[in-house]
Order: C-alpha cells, then structure tokens, then sequence
C-alpha cells in the first residue's frame, strides 16, 4: 500500500490506499465540523471566504482564512518533498513519514481538545489549522506515490470523474475496457468509504468527543503498520529462501569434493 511508487502500483494497491485514508479523511472532516463548524479536508470553501473577507475589508480574518489555505498547500508540499527526496533511500520510509506526521496532528488535535480547550474563537483557529495541515499530508501524499491517481480528502473531482466514467459506460467500447472499469471501481470505492467515516465519526462524536482524534490516529498507525507487517513477511521469506539455497549449495559442494570419488574407489577395487 505504502512500498510501491507511482506507475508500480496495481490496482488492488490504490484502492486499499484510496479508501483506508479516505475512511480517515471522512472521520476528520465531519468531526471539525462538528466541533468548529468548518470544514477540514478541503479548501475549496475558503477560496469563497478569502475573497468575500478581502471585499468586507476584514483583514485579521483574511489573513486568518489565507493561512488555512497555505498550511493545506504546505502539507502537500511537505508530503511530495519527503517522496521524492527520500524515496531512494527507502521507499516506505519516504511514504510513511507524511502519514507519521499527520498521526502527530490528530494526537495532538484530540490532546489539546481533551485537556486544554476552552472553545476560544484563537484556539479554534489554530486547531482548525493543524486539521488542515494534516489533510493537505495525506492529499499530497496519496496523490504523488499514485501518480495523481488518487486524492481522498475531497470527493468534488472524484464525483465529477465518476460521472464522466459513468458517461462513457454508455457506449460497449468503453465499458470493456479494463482500466476505465478499474478508475471507477477506485473511484466508487473511495467515495463509499468517504461517507462511510463520515457516517462512523458523527456517531462516534456524541458517545467521546475529542476522543474520536484517538481513533483517527490509531486507523492511520494500522495504515503504516499494514506495510511494515508486509515487509516483515516479505523478508522472513526471502531469508528463509536464501538460507534454504545455500544450504543446498552447501551440501551439493560437500557429495561433489567427499562422496564424488567413491565411485571411483570402487571401480578400482573391483578391477583388482
């Protein structure tokens, strides 16, 4: 899910991707809208806001709005700058580091909710701009190793290109293709879990509160985890193969330098 990069990847690998941080993502933008009144996961919204804040002449809530629109751009930048400057060096590494650092977010979004909030308009503000940063990790990140196949924090393209697909089933050539049908099953699959976090957060709210933060960063630690279990398996295999080939080779070695002459032993003997 996290060890394959861009044009390497199946299938299978971007849809596990698309919807375990789509579940995630539908979790954190129901939640801050719960708690904050404001979306999370997208900045489509706050391009409105800027520019009706910018005509108000409100200039703190201006710089207030344009500073949620960078740290979301930020957290793409960051995303991206870690895949391609670590990726050599080890492709899981690279990968998981975005999504360490957006647990770091949630931690201590939940932490601060959970002990210190008072519900100041200040405090809002910069929870909110944590989320934000949190999202535009995860969308950076998603979007770069997949090579812009996928993006789940936001469902507005991802519904327009279902109906563009959906469009296109019209017609018998474009639904026995194999790589349209597998773009909309990726795509189906990521807006069905979208709503299903979404769904699974807004109850969860009312029964833990900021607690859910907890949840969220635990389903990503199981994203991370997932492919570090992976290479485990991938490693005990492959030690396990190579000690079983050089014990064969080890054992071949030995018949050929003491068992060969034998033969030849006895032949002589026999001549005798």
């Amino acid at each position: 899910m996290l060890r394959k990069f861009s044009n390497s990847r199946t299938l299978g690998d971007n849809i596990k991707l698309g919807t375990l941080t789509a579940f995630s993502a539908g979790m954190v933008n129901v939640v801050s809208l719960l708690l904050f009144l404001s979306f999370s996961s997208n900045v489509t919204g706050y391009y409105a806001i800027l520019a009706a804040e910018i005509v108000k002449g409100n200039w703190y809530q201006t710089a207030i709005v344009f500073a949620w629109i960078f740290l979301f751009f930020f957290g793409g930048f960051v995303a991206n700058f870690m895949v391609i400057h670590f990726n050599k060096q080890n492709k899981y590494f690279a990968h998981s580091l975005p999504v360490s650092l957006e647990i770091l977010c949630m931690l201590a979004v939940g932490f601060y909710g959970d002990f210190f909030y008072q519900e100041t308009l200040f405090e809002t503000e910069i929870l909110l701009a944590l989320m934000l940063f949190a999202m535009g990790l995860q969308n950076g990140l998603t979007a770069s190793i997949s090579n812009f196949a996928v993006k789940t924090t936001h469902l507005t393209g991802t519904t327009t290109d279902l109906g563009v697909l959906f469009s296109m089933f019209t017609k018998e050539e474009f639904r026995s293709n194999p790589v349209l049908k597998g773009r909309a099953w990726l795509l189906g699959s990521i807006m069905l879990s979208y709503v299903a976090g979404a769904i699974v957060a807004g109850i969860a709210y009312f029964h833990i509160g900021f607690k859910l933060f907890y949840v969220i960063s635990l389903f990503l630690v199981v994203v991370i985890g997932y492919d570090a279990y992976k290479i485990r398996l991938v490693r005990y295999h492959w030690n396990s193969s190579r000690k079983k080939y050089h014990r064969a080779r080890t054992n071949d070695k030995h018949q050929r330098l003491v068992g060969a002459p034998a033969p030849d032993l006895e032949e002589e003997r026999t001549a005798c």
